[in-house]
């Protein structure tokens, strides 16, 4: 998707910064908003050059959650009456809300996401994050999943994510009841990797950024992702057993792993040749450990 109105995405050193740009409005989510999100991950996802992602938001706030104006601020509004190939999307199964378009994208890359949080992080501002690999806020951010507050559900299938992150009774806590909570909290709870100042938020997000992007293989870093994300609810440790064994068995005789053990003993920065996904192996398919399928990806309009 070319000329972005609601983001802003750029690469450099091997790093995509994917910014949400409507500051006048604290970063309200609109459905642009999320079929451009969706369209910058894939671009990062798909290219050779970048291999980590930082998420960040500009102006006062990360995002205060969905643009609840009557018009949207210019944009599709959320209350708007659906349109019929959203209908028969849905009468399809395949529909999906706005917060699922982004969060299924970003669970399905094989590039780390860092979310850089301040300000305000609600409703999508905060499901958003739950597939981020490292979620860092400022202190004093403001958390809060608001749903049942406003007549609605959780959404960008947080009622899945929430719980892995942070445990059942803390999840339903923060589902049921709504309330905002503060980055203190969120890290208690294990939301949150880190909480930092807020004027060294943007160079401690920079900083992993630039460290990710150095010293890690990006075939590993999306070998691991998928091993997590799609094995580590399974049933048992038995598929992940066959899956990582595979994987091991491979990777330690290829280049990467050549170059990983060169560079440690020469003590010096690697040079990792295989680049993702232009350089994705046959083995690198990691079977779903779940009882069912994932859905198709669809769009939302």
């Amino acid at each position: 998707m070319a000329g972005y109105t609601t983001i802003l995405y750029g690469v450099a050193s091997h790093v995509a910064t994917v910014t949400l740009n409507r500051p006048e409005a604290r970063n309200g989510f609109t459905v642009r908003m999320a079929d451009e999100l969706a369209a910058a991950l894939r671009a990062a996802d798909a290219d050779d050059d970048v291999r980590v992602v930082v998420l960040r938001g500009a102006g006062r706030s990360f995002c205060v959650g969905a643009d609840l104006s009557a018009d949207g601020g210019g944009e599709r509004s959320f209350g708007a009456k659906a349109d019929q190939g959203a209908e028969a999307a849905l009468a399809a199964g395949t529909y999906l809300e706005p917060a699922g378009v982004v969060t299924s994208v970003m669970y399905r890359m094989d590039k780390p996401v860092i979310a850089a949080v301040h300000g305000a992080a609600a409703g999508v501002g905060a499901t958003m994050l739950l597939p981020a690999d490292f979620r860092l806020a400022a202190e004093g951010t403001k958390f809060a999943f608001p749903f049942t507050r406003r007549g609605v559900v959780p959404e960008g299938a947080s009622a899945w994510w929430l719980p892995r992150i942070v445990g059942l009774t803390r999840a339903m806590d923060w589902l049921i009841s709504g309330r905002t909570f503060l980055a203190d909290e969120a890290l208690a709870a294990g939301l949150l990797t880190a909480v930092h100042p807020a004027g060294e938020l943007a160079a401690a997000a920079d900083r992993l950024a630039g460290e990710l992007a150095r010293e890690v293989a990006p075939l590993s870093v999306a070998l691991t992702r998928r091993l997590v994300y799609r094995l580590a609810w399974a049933d048992s440790p038995e598929p992940v057993h066959r899956a990582d064994s595979r994987l091991v068995h491979e990777t330690v005789r290829g280049p990467d792993a050549a170059e990983g053990v060169a560079s440690y003993f020469e003590q010096r920065a690697p040079h990792f040749p295989t680049a993702v996904p232009g350089g994705l192996p046959e083995y690198a398919a990691v079977p779903n450990g779940a009882r069912h399928p994932a859905p198709q990806e669809p769009g939302v309009t």
